[in-house]
């Protein structure tokens, strides 16, 4: 779908029909979840080669800006929240086009920032200044990477209570969710920085003193952003490790008490096995004597089965209070010393 967008009087942007154009003004050709004749219009009508176009709709592609055949094209990355997508948090790339009057956006799919810039939510906006314009955009994208991370945050400090209460698969599996996310805008954001320091070198677009200024807040927010993304990875990335180290701990707790219960059990086991083989019970001239015998067999290994088991438990002696160890020698004659020097001259002064 194509919209087009130009500037009126009152500095408000407004959506146009094509046919009420005014070709002698600037216009922002607003092209979002292209079909494949929107593809061809653009081709057709803007002599915009086809393999930029496939850049643009190459969801893996990076951020940069090159020269084209009369146009300058600029790819740069995008935050988006999709909440029925397993990954809820991605990015895409956007291909901002400048020919002529024209500046192109193209994206394959939707987004909140160009939702905000059609909306009119970002303020001062100006189609007279193209460079201005992009910059404008990949700050309101900064904008929205901030606010996704703390997103991002919120739901990862949500998991992690309650993985407190019980570890289950569900919770992991958002928690690697999360962290995908997050390699993903970090990738994107660090991508979007080597974008902002080539607009300072390029000769491709002119900035004036207002775009170098404004540039530099938005590195400043990429930087904070690229920040907040690899700390909030790496908490993450140790969350689900500490909890894998819990698991594992008790998977061998439990395995230690199973061996403990096989072990202790081998001896009834061993005795009923033996004399069910055709053997002649002990003490059957006894009468039930036997079923006794076995009887206390069977309870004597269940009460060492629980010693043991309680004995595993037992705390390891480091909260122990260690044992008050005893004065050093030195120390007690130097003590001895100090006293009989007192005496001494308390023995003066009475004299």
């Amino acid at each position: 779908m194509i919209n087009y967008w130009q500037q009126l009087p009152d500095g408000k942007i407004s959506k146009l029909k094509k046919e009420e154009l005014d070709t002698t003004k600037r216009t922002w050709i607003d092209a979002r979840v292209v079909t494949r004749d929107d593809v061809e219009l653009l081709q057709s009508e803007y002599n915009i080669d086809p393999e930029h176009i496939l850049d643009i709709l190459d969801p893996d592609e990076l951020s940069r800006i090159e020269d084209g055949d009369g146009y300058v094209l600029t790819i740069t990355r995008l935050p988006i929240f999709d909440p029925t997508a397993e990954t809820q948090y991605s990015t895409i790339p956007l291909g901002i086009i400048i020919k002529d009057t024209n500046i192109i956006t193209i994206c394959w799919t939707d987004c909140e920032v160009l939702k905000d810039f059609s909306a009119g939510r970002v303020k001062g906006i100006t189609l007279s200044d193209f460079p201005s314009f992009i910059i404008r955009i990949i700050s309101r994208a900064d904008i929205t990477f901030l606010r996704y991370l703390k997103e991002i945050n919120i739901r990862s400090i949500g998991i992690q209570r309650e993985l407190r209460l019980s570890v289950e698969n569900k919770e992991i599996l958002q928690l690697l969710s999360l962290e995908k996310s997050l390699v993903y805008f970090t990738t994107s954001l660090k991508s979007n920085q080597l974008l902002l320091e080539k607009f300072r070198k390029t000769k491709l677009i002119s900035l004036d003193t207002d775009d170098i200024d404004w540039l530099d807040d938005v590195e400043i927010d990429n930087k904070q952003a690229i920040e907040m993304a690899e700390t909030y990875r790496n908490v993450i990335f140790g969350v689900m490790d500490a909890f894998a180290s819990i698991i594992s701990n008790n998977l061998n707790i439990v395995m230690k008490k199973l061996a403990v219960l096989n072990l202790v059990m081998m001896v009834p086991t061993f005795i009923t096995s033996f004399f069910g083989m055709n053997m002649p019970l002990p003490f059957i001239k006894y009468g039930n004597i036997a079923v006794w015998i076995v009887s206390l067999i069977c309870l004597i290994s269940i009460f060492i089965t629980n010693m043991l088991l309680n004995f595993s438990q037992r705390p390891t002696g480091l909260n122990k209070k260690p044992k008050n160890k005893k004065r050093n020698k030195s120390e007690e004659a130097k003590q001895k010393k100090m006293l009989r020097r007192l005496k001494s001259i308390e023995n003066a002064l009475q004299d």
